[in-house]
């Protein structure tokens, strides 16, 4: 069977390592990166082609990839006289892999099937060493159709694929996981730094709460770096967890529900990105807690 033309926008740290996975799997690329060339110059070296606008990447395209960091920059390249739904190929699907709002995706879903084509929304879990070896977790909505028709290149780029039902359940879906993950590890970075205050050493507070039902992979990553001094078991920055718990928000706003829970971790990653912390990882965040710790 003759591979879709594949058409991707957002080579950063996980759309470049994406991109190298589908070369190595035969597809032909053609790309739009944005400020950082490195992963554009890496895909051009292997045969991928680059384009000047998002409407000549669907031009080119049978299945166009969004691998973009918010909401604003997917709704930039789609829409507009140089955006990809100006360019759409009759039949053609797009997939945004990035973490958007829910209700963005809909509205950006319905102009695109104005426009021929079919929209899905695809989050992703795990890392980009994982993106480069086709071992994605991906949380797949939209159209049935549409899904079953680009699936065997869903299945090329992940391990686990999911359909999770109508557009937008994947960014629900994914902003809930995030949510929940950036409570968890606000509150366990917050434990080591108490225990800090009260004279506890960190080791001996991880071995109690590690022996009960308290467990998790997300306080191990915290503790990989309180206690190891590793924070790349979490390689997921202040800025990003701040982002997603925002969307969070936002989307429970949109639903017209009150949330309670997000309200502390938000308000810690607020004032650690006001902190300068932005571009720090997410398990440093025990730094912050110690040091407002000390008065």
């Amino acid at each position: 069977m003759t591979k879709p033309a594949i058409g991707f926008i957002g080579l950063g740290l996980m759309g470049s390592a994406m991109v190298q996975n589908l070369i190595d799997k035969g597809y032909t690329l053609t790309v739009l990166g944005n400020r950082d060339r490195a992963g554009v110059e890496a895909a051009l070296e292997r045969g991928a082609t680059e384009a000047a606008t998002a409407r000549a990447v669907a031009e080119a395209s049978d299945v166009v990839m969004l691998c973009m960091g918010t909401s604003d920059h997917v709704e930039g390249r789609m829409r507009g006289d140089d955006g990809v739904i100006a360019g759409l190929k009759p039949g053609a699907v797009v997939i945004d892999y990035g973490t958007s709002l829910p209700e963005s995706t809909k509205a950006l879903g319905a102009e695109v099937a104005a426009a021929g084509g079919a929209y899905l929304d695809a989050p992703l879990g795990r890392t980009p060493s994982h993106g480069r070896d086709g071992q994605l977790n991906i949380m797949c909505a939209g159209d049935a159709d549409a899904f079953a028709k680009v699936k065997p290149v869903l299945e090329d780029q992940g391990e686990n694929v999911f359909h999770l039902g109508a557009l937008g359940n994947g960014h629900t879906i994914k902003l809930i996981n995030n949510f929940f993950a950036m409570t968890t590890a606000n509150a366990m970075s917050e434990a080591f730094a108490m225990a800090d205050r009260a004279g506890v050493e960190r080791q001996a507070l991880y071995e109690v709460m590690a022996a009960g039902p308290l467990r998790s992979g997300m306080m191990d990553f915290v503790k990989a770096y309180a206690v190891d001094g590793n924070d790349q078991m979490l390689a997921f920055s202040v800025r990003n967890a701040a982002k997603d718990v925002g969307y969070y928000r936002q989307m429970a706003s949109d639903l017209g529900a009150e949330t309670v829970m997000s309200n502390c971790a938000n308000a810690g990653l607020q004032m650690a990105l006001e902190d300068g912390r932005g571009d720090d990882l997410v398990p440093t965040m025990v730094d912050f807690y110690a040091q407002r710790f000390k008065g």
